[in-house]
C-alpha cells in the first residue's frame, strides 16, 4: 500500500505536489502517466491518436495496479486513471490515504496550457475541462480520504499539510 495517492483533474499539481510530498515522507515518488509512457516507449497523447482511448485506459489500469503494490511511494495519477468501477474498486480496496487535489479552472488553465498533448482537451479546452471536472468531481470525492483545495497554496505548502495529516 502506497503511503498517499493523489487524485485531481488535469492542472490540479498532482505531479508537482507529488514530488514535494514524497520528499517530505522520504519516500519513493511514481507518476502513473510517466510509467506508461515509459512502458509504451510513446507519449499519452500517441496512444490515444494511434490505438484510442480504450487501449490507453487498459494501461492505465495495469499501470494502477502495479504501482499500488508499491510500499513506500507516493503515487500520482492522472485525472481519469481512478472513474472506471474496476479502477474505484483497486483504489478502495487498496487502505492507503487518497488525496484528492481539488482546483478551479482559473487556476488549472495556465497550469495545463490546454496543449495537444492532453488528448481529452482537445476541441474547446477549457468548455472540455469543465465537463470532464463535473463528471469526475464525485467520484473524486467519493474515493478521497482527504481533500485539499489546490488552489491557494503553493506545492510545498500543499505537501506539508498532507503529510502532517497523514
Amino acid at each position: 500500500m502506497p503511503r498517499a495517492i493523489l487524485i485531481g483533474p488535469p492542472g490540479s499539481g498532482k505531479s508537482v505536489v507529488g514530488k514535494a510530498l514524497s520528499k517530505v515522507l522520504g519516500t519513493n515518488f511514481i507518476d502513473t502517466d510517466k510509467v506508461i509512457e515509459a512502458r509504451a516507449g510513446r507519449k499519452i497523447s500517441d496512444i490515444f491518436v494511434d490505438d484510442g482511448e480504450a487501449v490507453f485506459r487498459e494501461l492505465e489500469f495495469e499501470t494502477l495496479v502495479t504501482c499500488l503494490k508499491d510500499e513506500d511511494a507516493v503515487v500520482s495519477l492522472g485525472g481519469g486513471a481512478p472513474i472506471s468501477p474496476r479502477a474505484q474498486e483497486v483504489l478502495a480496496a487498496s487502505g492507503a490515504p487518497v488525496i484528492f487535489l481539488d482546483v478551479s479552472l482559473s487556476v488549472a488553465a495556465p497550469r495545463v496550457g490546454f496543449n495537444r498533448d492532453r488528448p481529452l482537451l482537445l476541441g474547446n479546452p477549457r468548455a472540455q475541462w469543465q465537463a470532464l471536472y463535473e463528471e469526475r468531481k464525485p467520484i473524486y470525492s467519493k474515493l478521497a480520504t482527504m481533500t485539499i483545495q489546490a488552489d491557494v497554496m503553493n506545492p510545498n505548502e500543499l505537501a506539508t499539510e498532507i503529510a502532517g495529516a497523514l
